[in-house]
């Protein structure tokens, strides 16, 4: 299938009489790395809630793989193969990262919570869950309670979680936020070697893993598109160091 896979036309968001977000059109090619940046209160964070149906727009229209999803519920978009992880972890506690694989993988093929007991199929699907947690440098960790997991850790782990999910576009929602800079390789390595065929959008205030990871950058200022483009020319643009970068980036 050719074109976007994840496409906005014309996207709007009012909040009585405040403007949250205004004419935004972007287009997301399949298989993209693709960065939405830009400084606090640009949009961002109401962008991608209206792309996963948190919100719903006051005008304008979304569509994945061609179809429009402008008006589906947020479960609806997850089955469809948008997934998001979040800022703030949202994470089972009481459950170790086996555990809590197993049962995301279960629910996306169909097995059901009945992951546990040891026949037949289930077998795969806990096998399955290893093998993802282990390509997620999580296989050290597999029978630890997600409670006391480091920071970094419960990162990959979310990450995982959406992988798991087996998304068509995956929204990576500040995955760096709170780790710390040891731990901070782990997870660059990790996005670094998400499978090809999943398409990527990063919301990160770090600029060296923006400009490290995405190939194209589309940069929020006051709600609209101040420009989009490859990353290279947004490392060049004067408007975006004026706006928000400040600096040329390194790297």
């Amino acid at each position: 299938m050719t074109g976007p896979v994840l496409q906005t036309h014309h996207l709007e968001k009012r909040f009585g009489g405040i403007t949250a977000t205004q004419d935004i059109s972007i287009a997301i090619e399949r298989g993209a790395r693709h960065a939405l940046i830009g400084p606090n209160g640009a949009g961002k964070t109401t962008l991608v809630n209206l792309l996963t149906g948190v919100l719903q727009p006051t005008a304008g229209r979304i569509d994945l793989d061609g179809e429009e999803i402008t008006s589906l519920p947020p479960h609806q978009r997850v089955r469809r193969g948008l997934v998001r992880t979040f800022q703030i972890n949202q994470l089972f506690e009481g459950l170790t990262p086996l555990e809590t694989i197993s049962l995301v993988v279960a629910q996306s093929t169909g097995s059901g919570g009945n992951v546990w007991r040891p026949l037949g199929s289930h077998h795969a699907v806990v096998d399955e869950a290893a093998t993802l947690l282990s390509n997620l440098h999580l296989a050290d960790v597999l029978q630890r309670k997600v409670g006391v997991l480091a920071h970094g850790k419960r990162r990959l782990l979310e990450i995982a979680i959406a992988l798991a999910s087996r998304p068509r576009v995956l929204l990576l929602d500040e995955p760096m936020a709170g780790v710390p800079a040891a731990e901070s390789r782990e997870i660059l390595d990790t996005l670094a070697a998400l499978p090809p065929d999943v398409t990527v959008l990063l919301i990160e205030h770090d600029m060296d893993l923006v400009f490290r990871f995405a190939t194209r950058i589309s940069v929020l200022v006051n709600g609209t598109l101040l420009v989009e483009g490859a990353n290279d020319e947004i490392a060049r643009d004067p408007r975006v160091k004026d706006v928000y970068l400040g600096r040329a980036p390194r790297g």
